[in-house]
């Protein structure tokens, strides 16, 4: 009989780091850890240790020629014309020592999550190392080196066979999952992000709907900047209902990117902790409803470590293992840990201050384009 749910995770998965100054900082991880522990909802029993993915394994979705290039970058073997050739010694995606197996280490611990569900051990697997969807098959894009979410499926496909429906709510647009099952019906894409036309990767139109025998099998909505919760909720909550019941999926992988949120420096949404809460729930039913509680998740952005990412990411856990919270504030030993680190005042509870942000003049407007652009995106399911 499964348990319910294993989160995927060492200390080794934060050497994923490309400098000091670089806005993704897998210290996020820990943080979250270190808070679900205060709370006393994990124990080390709960945890498993990812392993490395072998460069088979990463082939499934990268060129053999890239691999080697991330290689030698970090080693310090590749010249920077080559390297930037391959998207590497960008201002996005910096060289690091031993590049290479901080990656390959970041996709091993989501197949570890793959293999601790399939094999029938856990019915959920939480790895927050991964979620590095921008990665291309030859290039590094977007902080990401590999795309730990396009191996997974792939390897999904390959070892098990599954027809998955991947759920990316991260609020950059899922571009490199998308691309590598563009044409393929088996595997289901869906990314609710900002619009490409303020935020990278520019791409994630309502338009692109798949091509050849994977037409129809890519859903996009690209919602306004400045959405608040209501309106992003109703975008989720009705496409991917909607979608789950047309694809049938055999498992659920949903990415958890958390920069939808107001706080975060590098988007302009204005979501806030309400769509965290929401956001896992109905992944979790849908696993239930369709795929016997097949389902894992994986991390993504995120750029406000202190304020937003712990506790969005401690929500996810907290559905993942029917754990409710009782408390409304953070435990104080978590605060009075982290706060001296933290550039700024922390949030002591788990939902967000009142008036946060002021009043946005637009809402209706953007509430009304959304809809809109809901409506384009799920046309086809009848």
């Amino acid at each position: 009989m499964s348990k319910d749910a294993v989160f995927i995770y060492s200390e080794e998965l934060l050497s994923y780091r490309f400098s000091n100054q670089h806005p993704f900082n897998q210290i996020r991880i820990k943080l979250t850890l270190d808070l679900l522990r205060k709370m006393n909802a994990i124990t080390d029993a709960d945890i498993v240790a990812p392993r490395m993915a072998t460069d088979a394994e990463i082939a499934l979705n990268h060129d053999p020629s890239y691999i080697s290039a991330v290689k030698n970058a970090g080693s310090n073997q590749l010249s920077a014309e080559r390297a930037e050739s391959f998207g590497l010694g960008t201002e996005d995606t910096p060289i690091f020592p031993n590049m290479h197996e901080a990656s390959a280490l970041a996709v091993g611990g989501t197949l570890t999550a793959v293999d601790e569900v399939m094999s029938g051990r856990f019915s959920h697997a939480l790895h927050l190392g991964g979620g590095l969807h921008h990665g291309f098959r030859g290039k590094a894009s977007g902080f990401c080196v590999y795309n730990d979410c396009s191996v997974a499926l792939k390897y999904l496909q390959e070892k098990y066979n599954a027809r998955v429906l991947y759920i990316d709510t991260d609020a950059h647009h899922g571009d490199g999952v998308q691309w590598s099952f563009y044409d393929d019906e088996n595997i289901c894409t869906v990314s609710i992000h900002e619009t490409g036309r303020y935020l990278f990767p520019g791409t994630g139109n309502v338009n692109e709907w798949g091509t050849g025998k994977g037409y129809g099998y890519s859903f996009n909505i690209p919602l306004d900047a400045f959405t608040e919760d209501e309106s992003w909720l109703e975008c989720y909550s009705t496409s991917v209902k909607k979608i789950a019941e047309y694809f049938k999926p055999d498992i659920i992988l949903t990415q958890n990117g958390a920069d939808a949120h107001y706080y975060d420096p590098l988007t302009h949404l204005s979501a806030t902790m309400k769509i965290y809460r929401e956001i896992p729930k109905l992944a979790h039913e849908l696993a239930h409803q369709y795929c016997g509680g097949k389902w894992i998740a994986v991390g993504g952005g995120g750029y406000d470590i202190w304020r937003v990412v712990p506790r969005a990411w401690s929500l996810l856990w907290h559905e993942m293992t029917n754990n409710d919270i009782k408390d409304s504030t953070l435990p104080a030993s978590w605060l009075e840990y982290w706060q001296p680190k933290a550039p700024f005042s922390l949030v002591p509870t788990w939902e967000d201050p009142m008036n946060m942000y002021k009043p946005i003049p637009r809402k209706k407007e953007i509430t009304e384009k959304n809809k809109q652009t809901l409506e384009r995106a799920i046309h086809m399911i009848k």
